[in-house]
């Protein structure tokens, strides 16, 4: 790979791992309720791809409306309901689930034959992801985390799902799942915060967050939708996925080094090594590609904006 290459595909990792950070300091500063924040996210990146949103109107919309469902809607809300209640750290390793869910996936829905070096690699992503959220005294699993492996659970679902529809370019997939996604998000942040000024307050609560919390929006837009995933797809035509995955895992060291500077966050002996087994595991899945949906490894990531 060109060193300019390397160069791109490192920035656009730190722009992922960023991006869990900034959206975890996002609910630690405001009053913003995760599942409305969602819906906001959802709806600036359809309003800013909104000139290219019918120039590739795809051939089955309920289809695609399930995908955006998995990989949207219901990913982002248990993803920022997990980040505002979990260290962004922990949220940022554990979310690397997707890649062995899958897997399993694949196994279950596309007939994807797994040996046991691949096998190996879906137990050590799950025993460290035990080893993170576990806490060996009691067995009381840190809440918010388990909203976050909901998370990468459904939007493997997504994954498996765009398997049974025409591709189409990444940027036209992210105005389609933005458009698709905001109003239910929506509706579920009213039914959760009540109707009576449910949805009108939560704007408020944004608009009272203030400059940096626009700011951090903003660069969840352009610096992860539009640049980052846009960035990712171009790496993807130019070089093999076997060796862009494995790289992809600067995005969860990225996002621990985040935590650590701008959250002040802890890392424990216990966190250190769960994160290099479960990450180890993970590695080991990404060497060794889905022969059955070779993108299967990062397509959730790739279109999930996270």
């Amino acid at each position: 790979m060109p060193i300019r290459d390397f160069g791109l595909l490192f920035l656009v990792c730190m722009v992922w791992g960023l991006n869990v950070i900034v959206t975890r300091w996002v609910f630690l500063n405001s009053d913003v309720q995760p599942v409305f924040y969602a819906a906001l996210r959802f709806g600036l990146i359809a309003l800013v791809l909104l000139p290219i949103l019918f120039r590739r109107v795809p051939k089955n919309l309920g289809k695609l409306f399930l995908i955006s469902t998995c990989m949207g809607s219901a990913h982002f809300a248990l993803l920022f309901v997990g980040l505002a209640n979990a260290s962004g750290s922990a949220a940022a390793v554990v979310g690397q689930l997707g890649v062995p869910f899958t897997t399993i996936l694949s196994i279950i829905f596309l007939s994807e034959k797994v040996r046991w070096r691949r096998g190996l690699g879906i137990a050590l992503a799950f025993l460290g992801v035990i080893v993170i959220t576990v806490d060996p005294a009691s067995f009381n699993m840190e809440v918010g985390l388990f909203f976050v492996i909901g998370s990468a659970f459904v939007g493997a679902m997504g994954a498996i799902m765009m398997k049974q529809i025409t591709p189409m370019p990444a940027i036209h997939m992210q105005a389609w799942m933005g458009a698709m996604s905001c109003l239910p998000l929506l509706l579920v942040s009213a039914l959760l915060n009540g109707f009576e000024g449910g949805v009108t307050g939560q704007f408020q609560a944004f608009m009272d967050g203030g400059l940096l919390i626009w700011l951090a929006t903003l660069f969840a837009v352009f610096g992860v939708s539009i640049f980052g995933h846009g960035s990712f797809y171009w790496l993807i035509t130019r070089h093999e996925m076997t060796l862009l995955s494995p790289l992809t895992l600067m995005t969860p060291i990225w996002g621990v080094a985040f935590g650590v500077l701008i959250l002040g966050e802890t890392i424990t002996v216990k966190f250190l090594i769960g994160g290099v087994v479960s990450l180890l595991g993970v590695l080991i899945i990404a060497l060794r590609p889905n022969s059955k949906f070779p993108l299967a490894a990062v397509a959730k990531k790739l279109l999930s904006g996270t």
